[in-house]
């Protein structure tokens, strides 16, 4: 839903400060709340928040050894999400409390020299523009809440409900997509699918055989 803090395409930057975490994605209409104590990573949210207020998530591949050109830490994968800063809050012991609201998907470029210790990428946006749209309004996503319950109570994980009763499908779509405990692989895969309803299909299947997977471990067991 958009509203007077929703940025348009063309105001999108060509350049975002990247916060690599594996296992943690964001998606356009999902949210993220993150707690920030690295040094680097303090002086990356002060500078988004004097900015556009956009941080850019990345997942690093597998192969955490392998660094990228500039040495400067792990490979990432080529696509993450922007997330802009919609809650902020600091603690006695110096760490940052913030929630990331997802804006739009984006393609690294190539990354760039940043002397404050964090990283810093040249990207595009466009494979990814309908992410700023209403998108499908008559998006239905009875399947997927049917086999997230089933996946979440065979995994015995505790989910209000009742809160996401409230979120239109394309939210609830994306904030089971950002909050079940999927793999990194999944996740990503999660995060480029282009199309919300085939990123409903590919949720749903991956809910679905989370859920047997348990089964049939439970069966193994016994």
């Amino acid at each position: 839903m958009r509203n007077r803090f929703t940025f348009s395409f063309s105001e999108l930057p060509s350049s975002l400060p990247i916060f690599p975490l594996s296992g943690a994605v964001l998606l356009p209409n999902g949210q993220l709340p993150l707690n920030i104590f690295e040094d680097r990573y303090l002086s990356m949210i002060n500078d988004a928040l004097s900015n556009s207020r956009l941080v850019g998530m990345v997942q690093p591949k597998n192969d955490a050894d392998k660094t990228h050109d500039e040495g400067n830490g792990p490979e990432l994968y080529a696509t993450g999400c922007a997330g802009r800063i919609v809650s902020f809050s600091e603690t006695r012991d110096d760490r940052y409390l913030i929630i990331l609201a997802g804006v739009c998907r984006f393609d690294i470029k190539e990354e760039v020299k940043c002397a404050k210790g964090y990283r810093r990428a040249e990207v595009v946006w466009d494979r990814f523009s309908d992410d700023l749209g209403d998108g499908d309004t008559d998006l239905d996503a009875s399947d997927l809440i049917e086999s997230a319950r089933r996946y979440t109570e065979q995994r015995k994980l505790s989910v209000d409900w009742s809160a996401l009763d409230h979120l239109e499908p394309r939210e609830l779509v994306d904030t089971l997509a950002c909050s079940l405990p999927f793999s990194p692989q999944d996740k990503q895969g999660l995060v480029e699918t282009v199309v919300i309803r085939d990123r409903v299909q590919l949720l749903t299947a991956l809910c679905e055989f989370g859920a047997v997977e348990v089964n049939e471990g439970s069966s193994v067991a016994h």
